[in-house]
C-alpha cells in the first residue's frame, strides 16, 4: 500500500488527542464545502428550471417562430397573410419543423351588466397544438375549434373570469369597433390560467373561422402562422432559411409580405431578463467556490501546524517535502469528499422536496410561475462536483508549501 495514502488515511480516521485544535477547523472546512456545493447545485437547478418554464410558457402561448405580415409587425395594424395549403405544405417540409398552425386575432371589448373590459379574440384552427391550453385548463373543456364553422364558443382566462364574475356556461357579449359596432355573443366553455399576466389579461380563445368573419377575410387569409421546432435551440438557423423560402411565395403574391421572427425577437425583453439570471449564477458560483476554498485553506494550515512534530519525524526519516505535501493534499481530498457528500445530500433532498411538493411559492404575477421551479441536469450536476473538487485541491497546493518551512530538529521538539 502507498505509505503516503496510508498515513493520510490514518490521520483522517484518527480520533486521538482530545486537545486537538484542528477538529473545529476541519468541521468548519467540511461545512464550508457542503454549504457551498449545496448552494451551487440548488441555485443552478432553480435558474435552469425557471428559464425553461418561462421559455416553455412563452413558446406555448406563441411558438418558436412566428410568421406575420410585415405591415403588422412594423405598424401594429392588423394585416393578413396567405395561409393556404401550398404555404402550409411548404413550411411542414422544412427540416426541423414539428408543428405548423394558423391563427388570427381581433381586438374588441367585453361587456357585462356591471362591467366592461378590452380584450383580443384569438382564433385558432383545427391543427393547433392544444397541449399547452390543456395543461393550464383549470375548469371546463376545450371545444373542437375549426376553420370552416363558427363554434361561438370561447376559452377565457381566470383573470378575466374573476374580473367580470364569469363562469363556465355563461354567455359573453363581445363588441368590435369598425365603421359600425359589430357584436358577437359567445359561450364560455373553459377557463385557463397561464400566469402570464400580459396574456391572461387580454386573450380569449375561439375558432379561426369566427375571427376571419369578423375581419372580413377569406378562408385563405390568416393573421399569422406559428411554427414549433423539434429543436428550439436552432430557431435562428431555421428562421434564416425560412425567410428565403417565404420570399419565393411573396413574389407570386405581391400584396402579401411575409415577416418571420423567432420568439426571442418577438419578446426580447423577456429573454433579456432571463439572460441576466446567468450573471447572478456566475456571481453565486464564484462566491461559493471562494468560501469553500478559504475554509479549506484555513483548515489545512491548522492541520499542518498541529502536525509539525510528525512532519519533522518524517523528514528525519528521509521523506522529502513533496511526499509530505502529498499526504496532506490526500487528507484534504478526504475532507473535501466528505463535504461534497453532505452537500449533494442536502441539495438533492431540497430539490426533490421542492420538485414534488412545492413548499416554496412565488408570486405568479411577478414571476409568471406559482412555485420555485427545479430542473436537475445530470451533466451540470457532475460538472459542479468535478469543478468543486478540482478547484478546492488546486487552491490547497500553495499553502501546502508551508511544509518546506518546517525544520526537522525544531519541529521534533515542538509540542
Amino acid at each position: 500500500m502507498n505509505w503516503k495514502l496510508f498515513i493520510a488515511h490514518r490521520i483522517y480516521k484518527s480520533n486521538e488527542g482530545g486537545k486537538e485544535v484542528s477538529k473545529p477547523a476541519v468541521r468548519i472546512a467540511i461545512a464550508g464545502i457542503a454549504i457551498g456545493l449545496a448552494v451551487m447545485i440548488i441555485s443552478v437547478a432553480v435558474v435552469i428550471g425557471f428559464k425553461q418554464q418561462v421559455k416553455n410558457k412563452v413558446t406555448g402561448l406563441s411558438a418558436d417562430i412566428l410568421i406575420t405580415n410585415q405591415t403588422e409587425a412594423q405598424t401594429n395594424q392588423s394585416a393578413p397573410i396567405l395561409g393556404n395549403d401550398s404555404i402550409l405544405s411548404t413550411l411542414k417540409k422544412l427540416e426541423g419543423v414539428k408543428q405548423v398552425q394558423r391563427y388570427a386575432i381581433k381586438p374588441g371589448m367585453i361587456m357585462t351588466e356591471s362591467n366592461f373590459q378590452g380584450m383580443v379574440l384569438k382564433g385558432i384552427a383545427q391543427e393547433y397544438d392544444l397541449s399547452f391550453l390543456k395543461n393550464h385548463l383549470i375548469e371546463g373543456e376545450i371545444p373542437a375549434f375549426t376553420d370552416s364553422v363558427s363554434s361561438w364558443k370561447v376559452l377565457i382566462s381566470k383573470t378575466i373570469a374573476d374580473q367580470l364574475h364569469l363562469k363556465v356556461g355563461d354567455y359573453l357579449n363581445t363588441y368590435y369597433l369598425e365603421n359600425k359596432i359589430r357584436a358577437r355573443r359567445l359561450t364560455v366553455t373553459g377557463i385557463y390560467q397561464s400566469n402570464f399576466s400580459n396574456y391572461d389579461e387580454l386573450f380569449l380563445i375561439t375558432d379561426l373561422h369566427t375571427v376571419q368573419r369578423l375581419n372580413n377575410w377569406s378562408s385563405s387569409l390568416v393573421g399569422g402562422i406559428e411554427i414549433n421546432l423539434t429543436r428550439p435551440n436552432e430557431a435562428e438557423t431555421v428562421n434564416e432559411y425560412l425567410i428565403g423560402t417565404l420570399t419565393n411565395h411573396t413574389q407570386d403574391t405581391p400584396s402579401t409580405r411575409f415577416y418571420s421572427r423567432t420568439v426571442q425577437e418577438v419578446y426580447p425583453q423577456i429573454f433579456a431578463w432571463l439572460d441576466l439570471l446567468d450573471i447572478n449564477i456566475w456571481v453565486i458560483l464564484i462566491l461559493m467556490i471562494g468560501i469553500a476554498g478559504f475554509t479549506m485553506v484555513s483548515g489545512l494550515l491548522i492541520i499542518i501546524l498541529e502536525r509539525a512534530n510528525m512532519i519533522g519525524v518524517l523528514k528525519a526519516l528521509g521523506a522529502d517535502n513533496w511526499a509530505i505535501q502529498k499526504i496532506f493534499l490526500t487528507l484534504s481530498i478526504f475532507l473535501i469528499r466528505k463535504g461534497m457528500l453532505w452537500g449533494n445530500l442536502i441539495a438533492l433532498s431540497i430539490c426533490f422536496i421542492q420538485y414534488f411538493f412545492e413548499p416554496m411559492k412565488l408570486d405568479a404575477k411577478t414571476y409568471y410561475i406559482s412555485a420555485v421551479p427545479i430542473e436537475l441536469n445530470f451533466g451540470i450536476w457532475l460538472l459542479l462536483n468535478v469543478c468543486t473538487l478540482t478547484i478546492s485541491v488546486i487552491v490547497l497546493i500553495a499553502p501546502s508549501y508551508l511544509i518546506s518551512r518546517i525544520h526537522p530538529v525544531k519541529s521534533i521538539r515542538f509540542e
